[in-house]
């Protein structure tokens, strides 16, 4: 029996193997011959005819534009791109900072910076925060979930920095769960009840943004449901309206009353202008410094939405790194440094490009789609790879729900806590006790024109102590 049994398995286990052994020499056989007759098309067909007239096409276009005319071919609408422009704008890396190596020496490691900032010194209450950077305003609703509008708001509490509500509506649990709360007092007809406004520790009133410049928009009731409507106090079936202007035939005196109309019903909270920064943005902030604003917020070409036209995205606006020189420089000239708060956003993702906004003049760095990507984290994978991870923060997203609220707080609040710790080492190592310590005069560029352009020295001239 058991002789039996032995030849049985070993019958069995051979008839398996010489199985297995024609199947991949099948195999082999089918790929060969494929391999064959397709490399055969490839390579005798007239570039006409021939598949890989892709190669060169796409090239020649690029994907992106491929993909995107296919879209508009499709539907024949305006596209609305998420998270900005993919153009390649002059940025900060080209900029570095100088170490303190011999005079002067480093900052202790174990000795505390002061980062703190204040925003609006002129105010009559003016915003305190505790690190220089700020969530942006990415609207609930009309763009981001409840749950993660929740997280952010708690992050940024714990951090002890503020949050932007956007246009969109705002939450009830938002107001509660936030310390530094900046109201947006955006072109709608929502989100102007006065309690809201009375809550605020700061107003932005938004006249444009980068990814956008000042246009507005229509969001149709299937793209935008749930709570959100209720919240936005939308009737059924009505569009929401982001209008192009607050009033009819809009004056800057309209705005001018607008700013000292919102000081008065807060008590007197810093009260500021939103705008994309553009090629005329001298002229921009003059006009700001002629309503008495208590701070400019300038969002460079870079930035992102929810979704903006690609011509609007890519092709309006002037790049970030030209938007905060310029504006820093120009409210210098005008005696202003110090008195209006500068804020600037726009394509800013690293430390190091927080840190550098920083000393080219700025007071403080709103944080947009750098702070989707760390609230949802390893949360993305509740979408990725067959849905694009934007889909777990998005409002209308299919995996909304999905999102966690207790870890989006711990993974935003972590990111914002590491960042600001690596500001201070680099602040340390340059010598810095404090951010009012820190300028433009403690950088370099690699880039002979970009030293040119911002007044910081080329890295390969001898150093000059009277620049």
């Amino acid at each position: 029996m058991v002789n039996v049994l032995y030849y049985w398995t070993f019958g069995m286990i051979t008839t398996l193997f010489i199985f297995c052994l024609f199947v991949l020499i099948g195999w082999r056989w089918i790929i060969k011959r494929m391999t064959k007759q397709i490399g055969k098309i490839i390579l005798t067909d007239s570039y006409q005819e021939n598949i890989l007239e892709l190669l060169p096409g796409v090239k020649h276009m690029g994907i992106q534009n491929v993909f995107e005319n296919s879209l508009r071919a499709e539907t024949g609408d305006v596209l609305h791109r998420p998270l900005g422009s993919s153009k390649k704008w002059p940025h900060f890396d080209p900029i570095t900072f100088i170490p303190a190596q011999t005079s002067p020496f480093p900052v202790d490691g174990e000795e505390d910076v002061d980062v703190k900032v204040t925003i609006g010194p002129n105010a009559k209450k003016p915003m305190s925060i505790d690190i220089p950077l700020m969530i942006s305003g990415m609207a609930y609703g009309v763009a981001l979930s409840e749950e993660v509008r929740l997280a952010l708001a708690e992050a940024a509490k714990n951090t002890g920095t503020a949050i932007n509500s956007g246009e969109g509506g705002i939450l009830p649990e938002e107001l509660t769960t936030a310390d530094k709360y900046i109201l947006q007092f955006s072109k709608t007809e929502w989100s102007k009840e006065d309690a809201v406004i009375k809550r605020a520790d700061m107003i932005e009133i938004k006249l444009g943004q980068g990814a956008l410049a000042g246009m507005g928009g229509k969001i149709s009731p299937k793209n935008l449901t749930g709570r959100a409507r209720e919240v936005m106090g939308l009737k059924e079936n009505k569009d929401a309206v982001i209008y192009e202007n607050f009033f009819d035939n809009q004056t800057l005196e309209d705005m001018k009353d607008l700013v000292e109309q919102l000081r008065h019903q807060t008590g007197g909270v810093p009260i500021g202008v939103k705008i994309g920064a553009g090629g005329k943005i001298e002229e921009d902030i003059d006009h700001l410094i002629d309503l008495g604003v208590d701070f400019i917020a300038i969002d460079g070409g870079q930035a992102a939405t929810h979704g903006a036209p690609p011509i609007l995205a890519d092709d309006f606006g002037i790049p970030t790194l030209h938007g905060v020189v310029r504006a820093a420089n120009h409210l210098e000239k005008r005696n202003m440094k110090g008195h209006i708060s500068l804020i600037v956003s726009g394509g800013l993702f690293t430390p190091g490009h927080f840190l550098k906004v920083l000393a080219l003049g700025a007071d403080a760095v709103y944080l947009g789609s750098v702070m989707l990507f760390t609230v949802a984290h390893n949360q993305i994978f509740q979408a990725v790879p067959f849905e694009p991870p934007t889909q777990v923060v998005w409002n209308e997203g299919k995996f909304k729900n999905k999102f966690k609220v207790e870890e989006g707080v711990k993974t935003a609040e972590k990111f914002l806590t590491s960042s600001t710790e690596e500001m201070k080492m680099a602040l340390r190592a340059m010598g810095k006790r404090s951010l009012n310590e820190f300028s433009r005069k403690d950088l370099v560029s690699y880039d002979e024109l970009t030293a040119k352009m911002i007044g910081i020295p080329f890295s390969f001239d001898p150093w000059n102590e009277s620049r």
